[in-house]
């Protein structure tokens, strides 16, 4: 299965600029016989709590059914940040479309980011379930940006659920460049899994995105990795065949101590 992350900028508050961005790497995904494409956290807004919550939507409106109908055209499942309105409460949110079009997974931030001058929690309300889905010969766990700190939620995913590939949409900020590097292949390691990390280029609000977005196999190799400042796709293939043989090389989950933790 080949699958390619997405390294985009976004237009800040103009979601139809954003739609045709992400339009376009969805079109190059298609041309490069990529089956499955991620993009970043809040694609469709940009990453800006006022901006955010003037403009987040239902997503029977705005971003997701632009989305649908990409993955109809393209045949090409797609993975996406994106705001959500329901009711009187905003989510940050993760969408996952089949290449017919169809909403196969949604995700819900479950841990915001709530440090000045940032502060998620004042916009959003978190999230209170995981999100796993089977898709090809693989099978996927939703996460955002942050919740890469989170072990955890990783651990659960991949012991509870099955997931061998972890998908990460992020605007994680160039300050902590290292750490999402770091905690991006320890994710990958400790649970012998797949991740396709998604971040953001670019600026909102003043604050620098730092790129790095990277597809990294159940050894921990980055097969696939983008620079810290422009937009690119980056591309790898993912193979049955390298999540068994790291597995049974290294039976870790037949060694956990249940007992203790």
């Amino acid at each position: 299965m080949k699958v390619a992350a997405a390294q985009i900028d976004s237009s800040l508050g103009d979601v139809d600029a954003n739609l045709g961005r992400i339009r376009d790497f969805a079109s190059r995904a298609k041309d490069r016989g990529i089956d499955l494409i991620v993009f970043p956290e809040m694609s469709d807004t940009g990453y800006s709590m006022p901006v955010i919550q003037k403009q987040a939507t239902p997503w029977n409106e705005g971003a997701v059914p632009e989305l649908k109908k990409m993955a109809r055209e393209f045949s090409l499942a797609i993975v996406c940040g994106v705001s959500e309105r329901a009711s009187d409460s905003i989510y940050n949110s993760q969408v996952m479309v089949d290449g017919r079009g169809e909403i196969v997974a949604t995700y819900r931030k479950t841990h915001l980011f709530s440090p000045a001058p940032v502060e998620e929690h004042k916009c959003f309300l978190p999230g209170d379930q995981l999100s796993d889905v089977a898709h090809d010969d693989f099978h996927f766990g939703l996460s955002i940006c942050y919740d890469l700190r989170f072990p955890e939620l990783y651990r659960a995913l991949a012991c509870d659920r099955g997931v061998d590939v972890f998908v990460n949409s992020s605007a994680w900020p160039f300050p902590r460049v290292e750490h999402l590097r770091a905690l991006s292949v320890a994710r990958a390691i400790e649970n012998q899994s797949y991740v396709i990390l998604s971040n953001r280029v670019g600026k909102d609000g003043g604050v620098p995105f730092c790129g790095t977005s990277a597809i990294i196999d159940p050894y921990g190799v980055i097969v696939a990795a983008a620079s810290t400042d422009r937009e690119e796709l980056v591309t790898a293939e993912l193979s049955r065949d390298v999540i068994e043989s790291v597995r049974k090389r290294m039976p870790i989950f037949e060694h956990r101590r249940r007992d203790l933790y």
